[in-house]
């Protein structure tokens, strides 16, 4: 007999969404869990998509043979929740279908022209909501002063930060330059300062701590590479077996940011570590494979993991898997390591972005007393 899935339509804002709920299967939570468009709502406890995004028929036919549905007209009890916690975006109003497909024809350029996955996500989307906020509006009659009004009116209004604000003001430059044919002079829009913030560093005690932390040796594993090596996420995701070259110690991090391939180095210790991770898991393709065979772990999961980690090893900060790498470059420095040799490491263009890592290490201020000890 087949398992039960229970649908609840939800109405909140402007949007239509449903619940998906089930008495717990592995199976039906692997299937969501690969399914575009749908998402974990952590705070109903349920898998959730937005009838925007995906039709009923497609989920049905999804689900065929593998489950059978119930619909139920329950609300949900923390509906008041969510919906103060709605985002700007869910208040606007959808697009039609020619604004659809400029999204459509806008992201086939950004392929064409091989830019990075996630640029291409934060661009659509961001352009997206430019869209919406103008639904009314034909495409074409969208002018720099209505550019203005959307920055300080959507913006700044919402207090979003300011690599959102540039993200959209590049977008939009983009998409009229090159699809349009029409000139959007972002000159005119206020573009914030570029924020200089320092790199959020854990100690070397503490990141010990957080990968001890890890009982589970594939998570453990993961967490140590992106340490060990100053990996981004993507990058680890990405990596396969013939990347390391165990005799030379190395590990190629092919086509990165920017599309470039570089070369860090490989502990041997951590190399005593890979190999019993290869033993116990044999992965096919991806170094680190999810639940499907053949296919990369997902991002997702792993914040979770490190999200566990931190719990267990009780660091009480908003530590996320970027920390890592900013450790790993300042530990690198702190230990005598040459900065251009960091910034080759890291994967850097520029000798100035790998600069910033001299403003957090310690070894260079624990030098200088204070006048205060003179006193």
């Amino acid at each position: 007999m087949l398992p039960t899935i229970h649908l609840n339509r939800q109405e909140i804002g402007l949007k239509t969404y449903y619940y998906i709920t089930f008495p717990f299967n592995r199976n039906l939570y692997a299937l969501f869990r690969s399914f575009e468009h749908v998402h974990w709502d952590k705070y109903e406890k349920s898998f959730v998509f937005d009838e925007n995004d995906l039709s009923i028929d497609s989920l049905l036919s999804h689900v065929e043979g593998k489950a059978q549905v119930e619909f139920l007209e329950k609300r949900l009890e923390s509906v008041e929740y969510k919906r103060s916690h709605l985002r700007p975006s869910d208040f606007l109003e959808p697009l039609d279908d020619i604004k659809s497909h400029e999204i459509v024809r806008f992201e086939h350029y950004l392929q064409s022209k091989r830019y990075s996955s996630n640029t291409i996500k934060v661009y659509a989307e961001t352009f997206r909501v430019f869209l919406r906020y103008f639904a009314s509006k034909a495409i074409e009659e969208i002018s720099n002063d209505d550019l203005i009004a959307f920055n300080n009116d959507y913006i700044l209004k919402n207090n979003f930060s300011s690599s959102y604000q540039n993200q959209l003001v590049n977008a939009v430059k983009l998409y009229y330059s090159v699809i349009q044919h029409k000139r959007i002079d972002v000159e005119l829009v206020h573009r914030p300062r570029r924020e200089k913030t320092l790199p959020n560093v854990l100690s070397k005690e503490e990141v010990k701590k957080l990968l001890n932390a890890s009982t589970n040796l594939k998570h453990r594993t993961m967490l140590s590479l992106i340490y060990a090596c100053g990996l981004r996420r993507s990058e680890l995701l990405n990596l396969t077996f013939k990347d390391i070259q165990a005799d030379r110690l190395i590990i190629t991090v092919r086509q990165s940011k920017g599309k470039k391939d570089r070369i860090v180095t490989l502990s041997p210790m951590l190399l005593v570590e890979l190999r019993q991770y290869y033993l116990q898991f044999r992965p096919l393709k991806y170094l680190f494979e999810g639940q499907v065979v053949g296919e990369k772990y997902s991002a997702r999961s792993l914040e979770e993991i490190l999200k566990k980690a931190c719990k267990t090893a009780k660091i009480n900060k908003p530590v996320t898997l970027h920390w890592l790498r900013h450790s790993y470059a300042t530990h690198l420095l702190e230990r005598g390591t040459d900065l251009r040799y960091i910034q080759e490491l890291l994967g850097h263009s520029s000798s100035r972005t790998t600069e910033i890592y001299t403003h957090v290490s310690i070894k260079s201020l624990s030098q200088i007393s204070s006048p205060f000890d003179d006193l």
